[in-house]
C-alpha cells in the first residue's frame, strides 16, 4: 500500500474515530464511572467490534446488506434497541456506598465488559455504512485484497483505541466531582440518556447514510 494511500486513510479513520456516536458515549461513561483501567476491557470489546464491521465491509458483505431493505432495517433495529438496552441498564445502574461514605458505581465483569463494547460495534449500522463509504477508497483492485484489510484494519483498530482511551481519560478525570451517591446517579442517568437517544436516532438512519426528515 503506498504511503501517500495510508496517510489519507489515517486522517479519514482518525475523524471518524473521533466524531461522537455510541463508542464514544459508553467509553465516556465506563471511563467516569469505573475508571480507565475497567473502561479498558470495555474498550477491548469496542475493536473486537470495529474489527467485525470491517471484516463485513471489506468482504462486500457491508454493500450487500445496504442494498437490502429488509436485511438493513433488522441489523438497524436489532442495533438501537441494544443502544435502548444500554441506555436503560447504566439509568438504573445501582451504586455502591463505601465506608468513607464515597459513592462507586458497581462494575459489571470484565468479560461482560467487553462484550457490551463488542455488541455496541458489531450492531451498530452507521458503523458498516461508513465502512462500506470509506475502505473502497483506500483498497487497490490489483492488489492482493487481504493484506490491504490488514494493513487498514490494525491501522483503524489502533486510532480508534486512543481515541476511546482518551475519552475514558478526560471522563475520569472528573470522577472527584462525582463521588457522593446522588451525584452518581446523575451522572448513570445522563449517559444512560444519551445512550437511549443514540439508539433512538438508530430508528430514522436510511440506506446510503442519509437520515430521515
Amino acid at each position: 500500500m503506498p504511503f501517500a494511500t495510508w496517510i489519507t486513510f489515517v486522517i479519514a479513520a482518525s475523524i471518524i474515530a473521533v466524531s461522537p456516536g455510541s463508542g464514544a458515549v459508553l467509553s465516556m461513561s465506563h471511563g467516569l464511572s469505573y475508571g480507565v483501567k475497567k473502561a479498558s476491557a470495555t474498550i477491548l470489546g469496542l475493536q473486537l467490534g470495529l474489527l467485525v464491521v470491517l471484516g463485513i465491509a471489506g468482504a462486500g458483505v457491508g454493500s450487500l446488506l445496504l442494498a437490502s431493505e429488509v436485511a438493513f432495517n433488522i441489523v438497524k433495529t436489532v442495533g438501537a434497541l441494544y443502544l435502548i438496552y444500554l441506555g436503560l441498564s447504566q439509568w438504573r445502574a445501582k451504586v455502591a456506598v463505601t465506608g468513607d461514605l464515597h459513592a462507586d458505581a458497581v462494575a459489571p465483569s470484565m468479560r461482560r465488559r467487553v462484550l457490551t463494547g463488542f455488541l455496541t460495534n458489531v450492531t451498530n449500522p452507521k458503523g458498516i455504512i461508513f465502512m462500506v463509504a470509506v475502505l473502497p477508497q483506500f483498497i487497490s483492485p490489483t492488489s492482493p485484497l487481504l493484506p490491504q484489510l490488514l494493513i487498514l484494519a490494525v491501522t483503524m483498530c489502533t486510532i480508534d483505541q486512543i481515541v476511546m482511551h482518551s475519552y475514558a481519560f478526560l471522563a475520569s478525570s472528573m470522577q472527584r466531582f462525582f463521588r457522593d451517591a446522588r451525584a452518581v446517579k446523575k451522572q448513570n442517568r445522563f449517559f444512560g440518556g444519551l445512550l437511549m437517544a443514540v439508539g433512538a436516532a438508530l430508528f430514522f438512519v436510511k440506506r446510503g447514510g442519509q437520515t430521515a426528515s
